[in-house]
């Protein structure tokens, strides 16, 4: 039954909103966050050395603060910020879709948590409907006027 709910669009979609206006709201208050983050769907420019990237879990949490916090911004339906990893500060553009957010944390107490399960389907090639094609293609040269627009 919460399957039902947490794989729906339409939640996600309520999800990823709720999630912008509070980090909205956190960048109003000039407030420092946590996020706790799907590691797998971030990207990082320029990218992390294998040394760094490694230590990273399934589930990392980013802490927006300083700097970080003064880089910080929501583009389209992602946060982005600049942050340094590693003992030497290695600087990289991180970018965090929204959904992949679990958490929003401020002084370690969770004010959001996402439960959204929904994924695009973005392995699926589109079918091509061949009948529809070869059905569109003869009423098109069922008019005789048409033959004017081959060549």
């Amino acid at each position: 039954m919460l399957d039902s709910v947490t794989k729906d669009k339409k939640f996600a979609n309520l999800m990823r909103k709720n999630i912008q206006d509070m980090i909205i709201y956190l960048f109003e208050k000039e407030q420092n966050f946590g996020i706790l983050c799907k590691i797998e769907d971030i990207s990082f420019d320029p990218p992390l050395p294998e040394s760094i990237s490694a230590d990273f879990r399934a589930m990392t949490l980013f802490y927006l603060a300083g700097y970080t916090f003064d880089t910080a911004k929501i583009d389209a339906d992602t946060l982005i910020f600049e942050a340094g990893f590693g003992a030497d500060n290695f600087g990289s553009f991180v970018t965090v879709p929204l959904l992949s957010i679990m958490q929003v944390i401020v002084d370690e107490t969770p004010l959001l948590i996402n439960l959204a399960t929904y994924e695009k389907d973005t392995n699926k090639a589109k079918k091509v409907d061949k009948g529809g094609v070869e059905n569109s293609r003869t009423s098109f040269l069922s008019n005789p006027e048409n033959f004017k627009f081959l060549k």
